[in-house]
Order: C-alpha cells, then structure tokens, then sequence
C-alpha cells in the first residue's frame, strides 16, 4: 500500500499502470528500458517503482513499434501566478495554479502531469517559505513573497491524492488558507477531490551563497562563475565555503521533498537542467566542465537519496535542445544509469511551423535521446504537441511524457505569433485518443477501484 501520513489518505490510481500495456519479452522485440526503479534505488517507495513503471512500460511499447499514448503535463510557475501582475494572459494577481487549471477552462479537462519549482524566490534576501510547517521551521516565515513555496508543494500533494485538503492541516476544508505575507485567502484550484496526475519539481537554484534569491540568481552571468573559473569546482568540492552553501541549499530542497515524502507523494526531480548551453550562457551550472556537472549531480543523488533518504524521486535529466548555437551536443553531461531514470529535451529550438532539422518536428531530440536507454520526454516546450501545423507529431515521436512552459499555453512570452499556442491546438491535444489527460486518470481509477 502507498503510505500516509498526519491521516492524510494517499492512494494512487493503480489502474492507470496497465495503460502501459507492457508484454513479456517474445524475442521479436527486445525490451531495452529496465521497468523496477529498484535497480536504481532498491528502497524506492511502492508509489515512485509505479510511477517510473508506467514510464517505462510506455517508452518499451514505442520501441517495441506499438505507441500507447503521451501524458499531457503543464509547468506551473507559481512565483509568477502569484506576484507578477504582468505575467500571463491577463494583467492582475493569479490564484495559485492558474495555469493549471488553465487547460481545464479551455478544454474541460486537467492535464495528467503538473510540474512545479521550489526555485528560484522573487528576488528576497535569504530561503523562506509563507507559513511554518513540521517540514520548514528551519528557514524563516512569513517572508514578503514566499508564499507561493508551501503552495507549490500543497498542490502537488493535492494533484496526486486530491485537493482540497483538509486532513493534513494545510488547507482548511473550503481548500483555502491564509497567505501569511499578504493577509489574504487563497485558495488551490479544486480538481474534483480525487487523485489527478502525477507531480515533478524542477529547482531553478540561485548559486550556491547568493544572499538574494531571484532568477537573476539562478544565470552564470550573475553568478562568481562569470568571474572566477575555478569557482565552479571548489561548489563541487567537500570542505570548501562553497560546498557547504551548496549543502545548505540542498537541505531546503530535501526538506519539502521529505515533506511530499511522508505523504506518500512520488515526485519527478529534474534538477540542473538545460547543462549544455554554450559556455557563458544559460544558469551558473551550464556550459561548465562536463566532469565537474556529473559531479554536482551525483553529490546532490547522494544528497538527497542517501544522506536524506528520500526514495520517492524519480530523476529526469534534460539538456536544452543542442542545435549547435545555445545548445551543444549534451552526451558528456550524462550522469550515467545509476543516477538517471527518465530523459528528456526542453525543446525551444525551432516551432510547429519550421521544424529544426531533416525529419519531423522534436524527431532530432526524440532519436538523440534514444542511446540512453530511459524513458523520453519532452521536458520543456512552448507548444502542445498536436497543433495545426503538425496534428500527428506523436505517431512519429511518440514521446511518453510532454510539457508545456507556463504561461505559453495561451500567452505568446517570444512575441512571435508562430510561439503561440491557439485555444484549437489546445482542445485538439487534450482531446485526442493519444493523449492521457486527468479524465484518463480518475475514469481508469474509478473503473477498477471505485
């Protein structure tokens, strides 16, 4: 059974595993993804061994010549939501989880995936979170703007086991709560109160001792990196200031993770992305020295699964889309098998209307990525995957997993008309037979468990 915690009831949607469809090896087609997590993390949860199953049972039945179906994801910056007035696709505050909830309103239906950040704060001195918790007392409260950190990872617990929630204290039973640094009621948006999807987190990290914790924080320009080449090293080297604040900033990672831990909530982690960025460029952990990457990953798996124990994470490592300018060719940052479980490209190379290369649109990245023996996604894109300019990407890259950015779901953010999603293409993916939506999800549960 998957776990509880506080009384909090956190049973997940068995049935949706079989939708992988996963066949025993007949000799025909040679099974090339491995489908435990156990041989990655022999203590990994019930729940996150699931999860990373129904992954890989969709990614074999794709090389296997049989795609099964994509699930449908929508990053949510929630910083943004709730403190940008200017962001998005119309000026005011946002309830936390706009766009979230923002393909349900266009198409009547939630997407099966949801990732969140615990990054990269809104430009406030010191980590912080809105309310004290068991899981946060050791960082300051009630901070200006840090609110939407508690509200990330409710609605994550929410998206796995249902919102709103009132059992683990979080949310009062109307499913709002108290913003401690605005003094006003917010409230999650209500997704029927049963399980809806899976949940990742992404962490857009500040370097390591930034006394500010913003955005401007998280790019190398900003950072020592811009000046001093070896500041990058001594991050990734036990008993320097460096290492330690890079541990202490991993704590404030593991302390909500272990929090979603205890619920019972498996999570996709996909940490120190986009690594490949030309030198200069990109976050202060791109364009380094590949070596001295791996090693930042394989210290924060360690981290996090070892000295934390948190064994509900499932790892996604995800270049930037290497098409020879800002992204160069990422085999060399590849932590290996032992730290990795699903890949994956944030794809902003090229648009439904020009394609990047030969073959089809994402058919670069989906064949680049296939070497690693791991289930593909598309990590990152400003597009819906079924679109009028291309209607059946996923017959030919039938990727397991696809996520939109933010507020590109309905808001052109590159302002070119050929980035925007219309509210056609969005109906046309969530509607389609090949897609698996929260609807998949909860009708799937229902049938077998109800």
């Amino acid at each position: 059974m998957l776990g509880a915690a506080a009384g909090v009831a956190v049973g997940a949607p068995a049935a949706l595993w079989a939708l992988s469809r996963e066949a025993p090896d007949d000799g025909r087609a040679p099974q090339t993804v491995p489908t435990d997590l156990r041989h990655r993390d022999p203590d990994a949860t019930y729940a996150a061994r699931r999860v990373y199953a129904l992954l890989a049972g969709l990614e074999n039945d794709a090389r296997r010549g049989r795609p099964g179906r994509t699930l449908i994801g929508q990053h949510v910056e929630l910083h943004n939501e709730r403190y940008d007035a200017e962001y998005g696709d119309y000026r005011g505050t946002k309830q936390p989880g706009y766009y979230y909830r923002k393909a349900q309103d266009i198409t009547g239906r939630l997407p099966a995936f949801v990732e969140l950040d615990l990054g990269p704060g809104y430009g406030r001195p010191g980590w912080a979170v809105g309310e004290p918790r068991s899981y946060s007392r050791g960082w300051p409260s009630c901070r200006p703007q840090w609110g939407y950190v508690e509200d990330a990872v409710d609605l994550a617990v929410g998206v796995w086991a249902g919102v709103p929630r009132s059992a683990d204290g979080s949310y009062r039973p109307s499913g709002t709560h108290m913003d401690c640094s605005s003094g006003t009621e917010v409230a999650l948006p209500r997704n029927g109160g049963a399980p809806a999807g899976l949940v990742g987190f992404s962490f857009h990290q500040p370097y390591p001792g930034s006394p500010v914790k913003g955005f401007a924080q998280t790019l190398r320009r900003n950072s020592p990196a811009a000046g001093d080449p070896g500041w990058f090293g001594r991050v990734v080297t036990e008993g320097t200031a460096e290492h330690g604040a890079l541990l202490h900033d991993l704590g404030y990672l593991a302390d909500h993770l272990g929090y979603l831990a205890g619920r019972g909530v498996p999570v996709l982690l996909r940490p120190y992305h986009e690594m490949n960025t030309a030198p200069g460029h990109g976050f202060w952990w791109a364009g380094q020295d590949p070596s001295a990457y791996r090693r930042l990953w394989r210290l924060t798996y360690d981290f996090l699964v070892r000295r934390r124990g948190l064994h509900n994470l499932v790892f996604v490592w995800s270049p930037n889309s290497w098409d020879g300018t800002y992204g160069r060719p990422p085999k060399t940052y590849y932590p290996g098998g032992r730290y990795v479980d699903v890949v994956g490209v944030d794809d902003y190379s090229g648009s439904p209307s020009r394609p990047f290369g030969d073959g089809g649109w994402t058919e670069v990245w989906y064949r680049g990525l296939e070497e690693y023996a791991r289930p593909r996604i598309v990590a990152e894109s400003f597009h819906v995957p079924l679109n009028a300019h291309q209607p059946r990407t996923l017959t030919r890259t039938p990727w397991v997993l696809w996520t939109v950015w933010g507020q590109a779901l309905t808001y052109d953010n590159v302002s070119e008309p050929r980035h925007k999603n219309t509210a056609a293409d969005v109906k046309q993916t969530y509607g389609s037979s090949s897609m698996i939506t929260a609807a998949d999800w909860r009708s799937l549960s229902k049938s077998r468990f109800g």
